[in-house]
This record gives structure tokens, sequence and C-alpha cells, in this order.
């Protein structure tokens, strides 16, 4: 299985860190922010890096949906995983597009309100994690497996 790995930089990345345990055992490649978060934590990891500032900029948007359009036909992975942000919606579309299944995780810190980026993607996501029961209510075809912390 071949996965590729979408997020900003920070918590978001965070999030995926914590399942290295899962990605490590395939090949895999990531797509987020050239910053030192990633750099350094990614320094021997394939990397893409994506335009930034993502969140309501639309001249990134278009970058990105180029980026996924290049990257996903390169790279051919099987699995889109994203725990955000807005890096994550062209990547997913486009993954759609191309019969990509996509994961997506809810971020940790979301207990009774739904991200921006969650609410885009949910229509497309193959597979929709929560980590609270409550955000159920929100996205009612998710499973809600815990914390990942």
């Amino acid at each position: 299985m071949k996965i590729c790995l979408v997020c900003s930089s920070g918590g978001h990345f965070r999030h995926l860190s914590k399942l290295e345990t899962f990605w490590k055992k395939h090949e895999h490649f990531w797509v987020t922010f050239d910053k030192e978060d990633t750099k350094s934590t990614l320094e021997n990891e394939k990397i893409y890096p994506c335009c930034y500032p993502t969140n309501r900029n639309i001249k990134a948007f278009f970058l990105n949906t180029a980026l996924a359009w290049k990257v996903l036909r390169k790279e051919k992975p099987d699995i889109i995983i994203s725990s955000g942000a807005a890096v994550a919606v062209p990547f997913f579309y486009v993954g759609k597009i191309l019969g990509i299944k996509t994961m997506y995780i809810e971020v940790f810190d979301r207990i009774d309100k739904p991200t921006l980026t969650g609410k885009f993607v949910y229509p497309v996501t193959d597979r929709f994690i929560v980590q609270w029961e409550e955000m159920k209510k929100f996205y009612p075809k998710a499973e809600n497996l815990g914390s990942i912390f």
C-alpha cells in the first residue's frame, strides 16, 4: 500500500506524526508546508512542499490543486490520509476524481464544533475519523476511534 500524507505544519502535522507506527510500515510520501517543524522531523522522508498560507487563500488553493494533480498522478497512492488543514481539500477532491481512497482524521481539539476543512472534505471522504463521540452529530457517518494522543 502506498500512502499520501497531507497536512499543514504545527498541530495537524503532529496528529499525522502520531500515526508513525502505521505509515512507516508502508511506502509513503508527504505533502506539507516547507517549515522548520516538518523539515527537521521529516529529514529522510519524501516531501512535496505545498503552497501556504492556505486558510481562505484562493491563490494557494489553485496552486495546491495544480500540485495535487501533478503529485497524485505521478505517485499513484492507494490512499490519502489527512488531519487538515486547508491543503487537504484539493488533494481529497482530486484524489476522488482519480479514484484514490481517502481518510480524514478530525483534530483532537474539536469536541463540539467541526473544522472548516472537515466540513469541506466530509462529502468525498471514504473513511472519516473523529476522536470524540460528540462530533458524530456533525458527521453521522464518522467513526469514533478515540484519541490518537
